[in-house]
């Protein structure tokens, strides 16, 4: 399900694999795909906008050496209308992923910058999103105390605040309800070693604990059903260190992790948060990649791997890839016959022409092996593609 909204003949969503993505009809050169840096900061409009028609000229240039002129601006009116939406450029992130089909168009507000870059070809360009979506740097905070909780999305280049839907309950008047406010609850005896004591719960101490314990429940459970559960996150609990073995304790989310942050979450600003977060992630990212590249060279030396692109792409075909490392930056122009698995390599200018790598990528991801997306300085290889096979 998108978690997003439609406006006029585009919707903006969040989830990632959009269907349209996925879609084996997307077959006639006609996918268009466009990436480009934004800035958040409103002064900076004018500028997104002149790059965005740049770019926007660039797919109809490509799409004329297909199409006639009447059936280019029919598939354009999304861009065309984008490009009118003021509001929209606005509160742009930090990046923007668009993607349209002839009856459909989609975009992606992205937390981190990607690479200027716009294709028409017979399938979406989805490499760099695989690498913004996956969970090797996409983490949640949860921010925590006993009143209320907040949830952060962030990668390790940005962080933004969680905006919830009215049914998310994150206080703890709506979570525990006023049965058990201690405004509420009636002192019993009038001597001074009663006061201590709250009728039908015990004394005063005992009541913060009880109230405590059944809000830090409710908060596991609204995060876990509305964010963990759907997007499948690593989450993070950002709390005064008396707070986290209690909520540890009664946690059944299985994306919460051990490790955390012992500071009060509110005494941070987001870019203080961020780099917070990054500490604690970072040596499990290396691990990850290190991990990943050693299961790589394992499997190569044993002849059940390959950085060759052309073996990689023939492999990817027969539906023998189970894991693919591709390198974030790089393009190599061309196709991949997906019957055959061969390679057409020609200029990326062609409205029928891509990324190799892209195509792999997708071949991959819809066959539910895994892409991996890394850094160059990360790749065990120079071709840009390291894959280990099934069988």
């Amino acid at each position: 399900m998108d978690d997003g909204g439609i406006n006029m003949s585009y919707e903006i969503v969040k989830v990632f694999p959009h269907e349209l993505l996925l879609s084996d009809e997307n077959n006639d050169y006609s996918c268009i795909s466009l990436y480009q840096p934004t800035d958040r900061h409103i002064p900076q409009t004018d500028k997104d906008l002149i790059r965005f028609k740049n770019l926007v000229e660039k797919v109809e240039q490509s799409l004329r050496k297909k199409y006639e002129k009447k059936e280019v601006e029919q598939r354009m009116i999304p861009f065309y209308e984008l490009r009118e939406d003021l509001d929209f450029w606005r509160h742009v992130g930090d990046g923007l992923a668009i993607f349209a089909s002839p009856d459909k168009c989609i975009i992606y507000r992205l937390q981190r910058p990607v690479e200027e870059f716009a294709v028409v070809a017979d399938s979406f360009h989805i490499k760099p999103l695989i690498r913004i979506f996956q969970s090797a740097d996409r983490y949640h905070l949860l921010g925590l105390n006993r009143e209320e909780f907040t949830l952060f999305e962030g990668t390790r280049y940005h962080i933004e605040k969680v905006d919830f839907h009215p049914d998310v309950r994150n206080t703890i008047e709506e979570a525990v309800g006023s049965e058990y406010e201690e405004k509420k609850v009636t002192p019993t005896g009038s001597g001074p070693r009663d006061q201590t004591m709250m009728h039908g719960f015990g004394s005063k101490k005992d009541v913060i604990h009880k109230v405590t314990e059944k809000f830090f429940r409710i908060v596991d459970q609204e995060v876990f059903t509305h964010f963990s559960q759907p997007m499948q996150l690593p989450v993070y609990l950002v709390a005064l260190e008396e707070y986290h073995h209690l909520f540890q304790k009664v946690s059944k989310n299985p994306f919460l992790r051990e490790q955390g942050i012992k500071i009060d979450y509110q005494a941070l600003d987001l870019n203080d948060l961020k780099d917070a977060a990054w500490e604690v992630l970072e040596p499990f990212y290396l691990e990850k990649t290190e991990k990943l590249v050693n299961q790589f060279e394992v499997a190569h030396s044993k002849d059940e791997g390959s950085d060759d692109v052309a073996q990689v792409a023939r492999a990817a075909s027969e539906g023998r890839i189970h894991r693919v490392l591709l390198e974030s930056d790089k393009i190599y122009p061309g196709k991949v016959d997906m019957e055959t698995g061969e390679l057409k390599e020609a200029n990326i200018e062609s409205p029928e022409i891509d990324d190799v790598l892209d195509d792999i990528a997708e071949i991959v991801f819809k066959q539910k092996g895994e892409v991996v997306v890394v850094p160059k300085e990360r790749m065990p290889s120079e071709t840009g593609v390291a894959a280990i096979y099934r069988y």
